[in-house]
């Protein structure tokens, strides 16, 4: 039994979309990367212009992996394979938290958008926010443990809804500059006279960015389930990521053209404030619209992360119930540890603001990623590889990531980077606790037979038999 290759260009184009088009460009990112930009407008769209560009070449590095090893959970298996068993459990500890706490705080988002719509006026109380966020996660969790093929169906409604309130934001937007109100050019016109930002302030602007893109790697996560993945999962990345660039350049345009960055910057949520400013009539249809749009987001992050983990049990540095797969070919074990873990992250919400603590950490995997893969064309130069990037590419993605990883750190240190340091090394007192515990294994044979009676799955095939050698 192994997990089957379902997915084609269109529904990997649309899980893609669907993965990161979301929370960031309707909430988060624009007002942060305003007010890292010190309110420079032509620097803040050149930021967004030129992070869709630094995303691609680090999505085509992965995928050079992940069409070398075609199999889930790529970057994880490819560290192992690269740099040993103890910077891919490192890898595995930064995305176990990166995920759950990620997921977490997406279901508390969802749900905090749509009770505040019967609360108009006043705070929502924080009892039925957790308790919808928690419906809407174990939604996720059953969706996922019905298999890859219904996730796709369901990501591609996703997908749709989303570039439809986009595309309505965007062209609103260039209406109203073609137009011609004073009101809408004029933020525009003395744009060039803002004072510029520092290198440490781009850096914090380009990561602001870079949590609208973080859906970007998710058929690199899921490479074991696309059909011919040479060609599928380059042309998804490059396609997919040029309407996301071209889409978020468009919608802050939009929100430049009605909104001022001071409004901008003392918005919550962004979207809703414009559709307030520009039909306040429709305000609460354009609420629902994102919520509903942004439902299925959280999906793609289970999806993401229980293939990961499917991957790290098949390698050993998970209990082998995790690679099991149920009648739909779905690791549910994974699934629901997962789920239960956001479960935790949204009933202590307090964990969700621990999300910033793993930045450093997912940049330091990617960045091994890149030098793994200059490693291997060094070491195995005959190894084939379907798709081969271009070396320009893989130092312009290393240049970048070194950036956002030293930058901030040299120009403004603060406590949160130590933080982060106890945190990586935390990982590698669990892994040194992992090896001890798979020495001593035996005892826990008996309950992984009884746990895959009470899930009904079945051992996976290894993956070791579907690569190169």
């Amino acid at each position: 039994m192994q997990l089957l290759r379902v997915l084609g260009f269109i529904h990997g184009n649309m899980l893609l979309l669907s993965s990161t088009l979301g929370t960031g460009i309707l909430f988060v990112s624009p007002k942060g990367v305003l007010k890292y930009s010190s309110l420079n407008i032509p620097v803040s769209l050149s930021i967004w212009a030129g992070c869709g560009l630094m995303n691609m070449m680090q999505a085509l590095c992965l995928a050079e992996l992940a069409t070398t090893f075609p199999v889930s959970g790529a970057p994880y298996y490819f560290l192992k394979r690269s740099f040993g068993s103890s910077v891919a459990f490192l890898c595995l500890w930064i995305q176990l938290f990166g995920h759950f706490l990620g997921i977490g705080a997406l279901c508390l988002l969802i749900a905090s958008n749509l009770v505040q719509l019967f609360y108009s006026g006043c705070p929502a109380p924080e009892f039925p926010k957790k308790c919808l966020s928690l419906a809407v996660l174990w939604s996720f969790g059953i969706l996922n443990a019905r298999g890859i093929k219904t996730v796709a169906q369901f990501q591609t409604i996703s997908s749709l809804m989303k570039m439809a309130v986009l595309c309505f934001i965007s062209l609103t937007g260039i209406v109203l500059l073609v137009i011609g109100k004073k009101e809408n050019i004029s933020r525009f016109e003395n744009a060039l006279d803002a004072e510029l930002p520092d290198a440490s302030q781009i850096a914090d602007a380009v990561l602001q960015v870079n949590y609208s893109y973080l859906g970007a790697s998710l058929l690199i996560n899921i490479a074991g389930e696309i059909k011919s993945p040479t060609d599928t999962i380059t042309r998804s990345v490059i396609s997919g990521l040029s309407i996301v660039t071209l889409l978020y350049l468009l919608t802050n345009i939009s929100y430049l053209a009605v909104l001022t960055p001071q409004e901008i910057i003392s918005s919550d949520s962004i979207a809703v404030t414009w559709m307030d400013r520009v039909f306040p009539s429709a305000q609460w249809v354009l609420s629902l619209g994102i919520s509903a749009s942004l439902v299925t987001s959280g999906s793609s992050g289970i999806l993401s992360a229980s293939r990961i983990f499917y991957c790290a049990s098949q390698n050993g540095q998970l209990p082998v119930i995790y690679s099991m797969l149920n009648d739909h070919h779905s690791p549910v074990v994974a699934v629901i540890l997962i789920t239960i873990l956001s479960s935790i992250a949204i009933i202590a919400s307090d964990l969700i603001y621990l999300v910033k603590y793993v930045t450093l950490g997912a940049s330091c995997v990617n960045l091994l990623n890149v030098i793994g893969l200059l490693k291997l064309r060094y070491q195995k130069p005959d190894l084939p590889r379907p798709y081969k990037v271009w070396l320009p590419v893989i130092f312009g993605s290393i240049a970048s990531s070194v950036f956002l990883i030293f930058m901030p750190v040299i120009q403004s240190p603060n406590i949160e980077h130590v933080y982060q340091v106890v945190f990586l090394f935390c990982g590698f007192l669990c892994y040194w606790l992992q090896a001890h515990l798979n020495g001593h294994a035996v005892c826990f044979d008996t309950i992984t037979c009884y746990c895959q009676l009470f899930f009904n799955v079945s051992p996976s095939e290894d993956q070791d038999k579907l690569i190169p050698s």
